[in-house]
């Protein structure tokens, strides 16, 4: 067979030296005319490659829909890849043709060199030294020189990301110059032109197939960015968290018939489930799995008295995984935008009901992206006012509306609660607690010095009270606040930074707040009423429209009944006259927010029986089909 190949290939070569008599210039002419005679399958490779360069941004979409399952990405891409018709292997026949012309030209180079015509050709470096030395040196600067024009001109290798290419790039020249070291001078020229020619050929094919006519470069950017994202989220676990996850990963999903799962962002959040998880825990033998994405949530612990509580820790990469691949019956959650961003509802099992628990009371949708609640079934609403604004954005969007389920609102219960078990012993000065939202223009930043200054000199303490928010975004900012009140009388005027205790809340007299939800919570488990400041309000979603909110928010509709609201250039002029009027009629104030609580909150005091009883009811619903079925 190589007699055959090294015969045929010959022939050529007399071709080219007949032409001229230099068999030097010979070889160059062989490696052009074999460029110029395998032109359609290099036309048909390329033509190969675009193909997989058009796939390319549906390969970032499947990674991303699929982000971390290797498996199912694998499956998709190969269906894709069958659907478009497109071979991965048929880009390494060039490659392969290049390798059986170099076996062949081997032996013609051989012969040529024996014959005495041209001894030089046959000079190999490892052997010869001197001069030949040029020839690996040159095999490799024209690898480099072609590794540089694909990386620019080849559709294929150009969409290879840097490290991909350093790889394939370095490959060729080692393997260029390793070539050149060990093969005749005469093979070696060739290895050279043909790395210089396969130039000219690329650019020839981009002439016939413009790459900008087969290859949507908008929509290739965009999804490669989407996934970019995917691959930077996350990242900062240590190799101890990591192998942590990696456990209690593989422990989760080795439950089977997963009827529960809460998932909670941070330790925090637990305060939101509370009332639930301890109502389930009293009423069914049901398993708990937590998932929580903070090492150190408090659920932990608390797992160690409780043997039905089985958490686990999964970072928030990897998280994006377990939410593709769940397969449990019911989840509970207080993170929105699910099915929006990273987290989609489960491949795996499309009769999951996800279930929405609201973690503020009276704070509305303006706050949330839009859309951030349309992929729920359900949502544990806490207020009457709640289910309002989510007919009237599910009407404007002409969305079906979910079940919605009257529960109440937990950490509200628990705070009313602890503040009845309070010593509640009067104090000759009374305190007023500033306790702003952390969104830019809140309280601290529009007008703490026009609230402040006038309460201290109508005789009141003040605590400022900043949002953690706040605190964890802007040191710098607080700290240049806490400098500009050193002035004020150090022992009635304080921050206080550590949130551990509720006291301060509990203690004043009169809360003031913007937008924060604490105003709410403090009023209606108090029946102190709180005073607003209508600073600029945060607006996620800007969809929802001034006239939505007046018609459809509930906190718009709320502010004057359990308190009452200034405007940031009244705060001089009005605030210690409010919260003086405030204080004298704590009674009546006390009445009317006793009405508010009844009235507008939902099973007030009962909201994880609530909660309790409905995921009963459908985990017994489940059960009953699974039997029938």
């Amino acid at each position: 067979m190589t007699a055959i190949l090294t015969n045929a290939l010959g022939r050529v070569m007399d071709l080219c030296y007949a032409i001229v008599p230099n068999y030097w210039i010979a070889i160059i002419l062989f490696t052009l005319l074999t460029k110029i005679i395998l032109l359609p399958v290099s036309l048909w490779t390329n033509a190969n490659g675009l193909k997989m360069v058009s796939v390319m941004p549906d390969v970032n979409r499947i990674k991303a829909a699929y982000y971390g399952d290797r498996e199912r990405i694998g499956d998709e891409q190969a269906a894709l890849y069958k659907k478009k018709g497109y071979h991965p292997f048929l880009s390494m026949i060039p490659l392969a043709l290049q390798i059986v012309i170099l076996l062949g030209l081997i032996g013609v180079i051989h012969t040529i060199a024996g014959s005495g015509v041209a001894p030089r050709l046959g000079m190999v470096p490892v052997r010869e030294g001197g001069w030949t030395w040029l020839m690996p040196l040159g095999a490799g600067l024209a690898a480099v020189a072609l590794s540089f024009a694909q990386n620019r001109i080849n559709p294929l290798q150009r969409e290879q990301s840097r490290a991909e290419q350093m790889f394939t790039n370095g490959i060729s020249v080692g393997i260029s110059f390793g070539l050149g070291i060990f093969v005749s001078a005469g093979v070696a020229l060739y290895w050279i032109c043909s790395n210089l020619f396969s130039i000219l050929v690329q650019l020839a094919c981009n002439a016939v197939m413009p790459p900008e006519k087969y290859v949507d470069y908008a929509a290739l950017s965009e999804s490669r960015e989407a996934l970019a994202a995917l691959d930077q989220f996350g990242q900062t676990q240590t190799k101890e968290l990591k192998k942590r996850e990696k456990a209690d990963y593989k422990r989760f999903f080795h439950v089977a018939n997963k009827r529960l799962v809460f998932y909670s962002e941070a330790s925090g959040f637990y305060k939101y489930f509370q009332n639930i998880i301890e109502a389930l825990l009293a009423r069914t033998n049901v398993v708990i799995n937590y998932v929580t994405s903070d090492p150190e949530d408090q659920i932990f612990e608390l797992a160690k008295g409780e043997p039905r509580i089985q958490p686990y820790y999964i970072g928030e990469r990897k998280l994006i995984t377990l939410f593709m691949k769940m397969d449990a019956d019911i989840v509970l959650m207080t993170m929105p935008d699910l099915e929006t961003y990273h987290y989609k509802r489960s491949y795996v099992r499309k009769d999951i009901e996800y279930v929405y628990v609201f973690h503020g009371i009276f704070s509305g949708l303006v706050t949330l992206r839009k859309g951030a609640l349309d992929h729920f079934d359900t949502l544990l609403t806490p207020t009457p006012g709640f289910e309002e604004e989510m007919r009237g954005y599910n009407k404007k969007h002409g969305l079906p509306d979910q079940k919605m389920v009257p529960c109440g609102y937990g950490v509200l219960d628990n705070m009313a609660a602890e503040y009845e078990k309070m010593d509640k012993r009067e104090s000759a000065v009374k305190t007023v607690l500033i306790a702003p939202s952390w969104q830019e223009g809140n309280i601290l930043e529009s007008c703490l010095g026009d609230l402040a200054e006038p309460l201290l000199a109508a005789g009141y303490d003040v605590t400022v009270r900043p949002h953690p928010q706040y605190i964890r975004r802007y040191p710098q900012k607080l700290e240049k606040l806490m400098a500009a009140c050193r002035g004020y009388d150090a022992g009635r005027f304080r921050f206080q930074l550590d949130f551990s205790s509720n006291e301060t809340v509990f203690s004043a007299d009169v809360l003031v707040t913007d937008w924060s939800n604490i105003g709410y919570e403090y009023a209606l488990a108090t029946k102190k009423p709180a005073l607003f400041i209508d600073t600029p309000r945060k607006r996620v979603n800007e969809d929802w429209t001034d006239e939505d909110i007046a018609r459809c928010a509930p906190d718009e509709k709320i502010r004057g009944v359990i308190g009452a609201a200034l405007k940031p250039e009244e705060v001089r002029e009005r605030a210690a006259q409010t919260v003086s009027d405030m204080i004298a009629g704590r009674d009546e104030w006390a009445d009317t927010l006793e009405s508010v609580r009844r009235e507008r909150v939902y099973n007030f005091g009962e909201s994880g029986k609530a909660a309790a009883r409905y995921l009963i009811e459908r985990m017994l619903a489940n059960e009953k089909r699974e039997r029938e079925d």
